[in-house]
């Protein structure tokens, strides 16, 4: 991809990778994704904000080409996908001036080897002027590593937020065009990266809602002309209540706790509460993870596999303590052979979330009718318990 014209002095610059479908070797990238870098031309100055992943280092590179002078570059992040070629950069710009938060500036000297002399740092709030524009450094910690700031052109009310706001997609089109698509991808990337980061995050956005913004420009992912569109999802996400919704993860063996999840989901649809069904043999863990934003509930079932739950199902209680919903109550659903300590296991992979155990049901082998009973009281309880709590949505 050649750089990109975001309006007069101002490009896109970076790479969209089409092909990639999983990062850090952790999270699903069903749609790819793009590492997004800027370079503003100011009337006396010229700046660069972060660079790309190493990978795609080559075609940054040449994107660069026929730029005579970079007196600044800017890291907003120290994670290797948007500072990972930085080191090439000053080696072709040597005189350039490495911008970063304090914090980011051993980092990325302990990460990238960088040379610490060339590093300048800038405290919350501290401008810089490029001549006909200025530059505002916010410091916007833990979203998602302890060093990361964000810019905000003031003359332009163009925020530049990096992983804040960002989403994996890769496109063709360099604004929003899709909000809808780009909606979801942005809700699997905060529920991957930015969810266990939830109390800080409204913190970081009361930070920037005096600032007027017209364009948001991510480090992954499209660009926003309308800023309202993800702000106010991000609102939603970290201020909001969870919602009228269980979620489901689930596995089965043989069929037992197969057949005792699809009767709690009917249960559950007949007390109006929404399910959300998660086959953990099959099914995209990112896909579970966007659902966990919003759930009031969370049910694990799950056979007993010597003496504990089954991997897959002792996986995803990892997964949700490490994300930290705002989940308000967990239960427990499955069957077992002989017997075993499934429940005690589970509810000790999660210390991190603070919920209401709600009474699980346990069967063994086949589930008998005491068992579905067992079911369509626990959801009722689940369906009571919403409704005291005011989720209906």
């Amino acid at each position: 991809m050649r750089a990109r014209k975001i309006k007069d002095h101002m490009f896109w610059m970076g790479s969209v990778d089409w092909d990639s479908r999983l990062f850090d070797s952790l999270i699903p990238l069903p749609d790819g994704t793009s590492y997004n870098a800027y370079l503003i031309e100011g009337s006396e100055k010229t700046v660069l904000l972060d660079t790309v992943d190493p990978p795609m280092a080559i075609e940054f590179m040449a994107q660069l080409e026929g730029i005579p002078k970079i007196d600044y570059i800017v890291s907003h992040h120290a994670e290797q996908d948007h500072s990972g070629t930085l080191l090439q950069v000053l080696e072709k710009y040597p005189a350039a001036k490495l911008i970063s938060t304090p914090k980011a500036k051993g980092m990325l000297i302990d990460l990238l080897n960088l040379p610490e002399e060339s590093f300048i740092t800038v405290e919350d709030g501290e401008t810089l002027s490029l001549g006909d524009k200025t530059l505002k450094f916010i410091h916007t910690p833990w979203v998602h590593w302890p060093e990361t700031m964000v810019t905000y052109l003031k003359e332009d009310k163009i925020l530049f937020s990096c992983d804040f706001f960002g989403s994996h997609i890769a496109s063709a089109d360099l604004f929003v065009t899709d909000e809808g698509r780009v909606y979801e991808a942005a809700k699997r990337y905060f529920a991957e990266i930015m969810m266990p980061f939830r109390s800080v995050i409204k913190k970081n956005l009361e930070k920037l809602a005096p600032y007027d913004i017209e364009l948001i420009a991510p480090g992954h992912g499209q660009l926003y002309p309308r800023p309202a569109l993800i702000i106010d999802a991000y609102r939603d996400w970290t201020l909001g209540a969870p919602r009228n919704t269980v979620v489901l993860p689930h596995v089965s063996m043989h069929a037992s706790t197969q057949r005792m999840v699809d009767h709690l989901i009917g249960a559950l649809v007949a007390k109006g509460v929404r399910v959300e069904p998660f086959n953990l043999a099959v099914t995209d863990i990112g896909k579970l993870a966007m659902a966990l934003v919003d759930a009031a509930t969370i049910v694990v079932g799950t056979p007993t596999v010597l003496a504990g739950p089954h991997p897959y199902a002792a996986y995803a209680a990892f997964l949700a303590n490490a994300l930290r919903p705002n989940t308000k109550f967990l239960s427990i659903i499955g069957s077992y052979g002989w017997g075993g300590k499934t429940v005690e296991i589970l509810a000790g992979m999660i210390p991190n979330l603070k919920v209401e155990v709600i009474d699980p049901v346990l069967c063994k082998g086949v589930p008998s009718k005491d068992a579905f009973k067992a079911l369509d009281d626990l959801a009722a309880a689940i369906a009571q318990k919403h409704k005291e709590h005011g989720f209906t949505e």
